[in-house]
């Protein structure tokens, strides 16, 4: 009861949608700007005390605020997750420890799709508030070609659909090629007028940033590359990844220049 009154001292603070359950949860964060977050995400998304737990454990405060700039920090902590553009719904890395899939096990990308269908409510939440599933394989048919995209969902805060691939191993100016293609057939002849423009997320074990930046045109704003993870990272494992990719961006400017 003394945590719970210095973490909530003002009566204003305390919300009736949540449980007592949940602000046990709640203060056990220590850093204020942390822990508002996630009572914004717990109310927004009307989380189970078990999501929360779920959510504080994945570091998904951590893995948000790592890829914002200062003043999106800001806004994280005082009204939670903002979904404004699609780059807004990418997380990265996503985190997949509930598909009980082992680090050094085997596995095809039909096997990872399958595993992801059987924990449909799980690998939704990961992606966050607003989504809603589609369909898997969904077929494109050009002319008689016919092209399978592994996984469709449409955000309904954003209004677009959003179109994910799975890919084991390095990603490539193909896959990318590919998922372009999905990307225009849906804002040509799928979405409507009143709808924003498709979101296209490569999900894969190693993302290949370079490949990915000299495909696509520097303006794009719909296709994003992302790695996905299938065990929980510490958050000094995510802070090393984030600088990682720094050096190696820094390491290509210089080049360029």
């Amino acid at each position: 009861m003394r945590k719970f009154y210095i973490c909530f001292s003002i009566s204003t603070t305390v919300s009736s949608e949540l449980s007592w359950s949940h602000y046990l949860e709640l203060i056990k964060i220590d850093e204020e700007p942390k822990r508002n977050f996630y009572l914004k995400e717990t109310i927004n998304s009307r989380w189970s005390v078990r999501e929360l737990q779920r959510q504080k454990n994945s570091l998904l405060y951590e893995r948000l605020i790592l890829s914002k700039d200062k003043e999106k920090v800001v806004e994280l902590a005082e009204k939670g997750q903002v979904l404004k553009t699609g780059k807004d719904l990418v997380k990265d890395p996503f985190v997949l420890e509930f598909l009980d899939i082992k680090e050094n096990t085997k596995y095809l990308e039909s096997d990872l799709e399958k595993n992801i269908l059987e924990h449909l409510k799980e690998f939704l939440l990961e992606l966050g508030k607003g989504f809603m599933f589609v369909g898997s394989q969904v077929r494109i048919t050009m002319e008689e070609d016919h092209f399978y995209s592994d996984l469709v969902f449409y955000n309904r805060l954003l209004r677009c659909f959003v179109i994910i691939d799975l890919k084991i191993g390095k990603i490539t100016h193909q896959d990318i090629g590919q998922m372009q293609m999905y990307v225009n057939y849906y804002d040509r002849n799928i979405k409507t007028n009143d709808e924003n423009k498709t979101v296209g997320i490569l999900l894969s074990t190693e993302k290949n940033e370079t490949v990915v930046k000299y495909t696509l045109p520097e303006n794009n704003d719909s296709i994003f590359s992302s790695e996905y993870k299938l065990h929980l990272p510490t958050e000094q494992e995510l802070i090393e990844a984030v600088e990682e990719e720094k050096k190696i961006l820094e390491l290509e400017e210089k080049c360029l220049n």
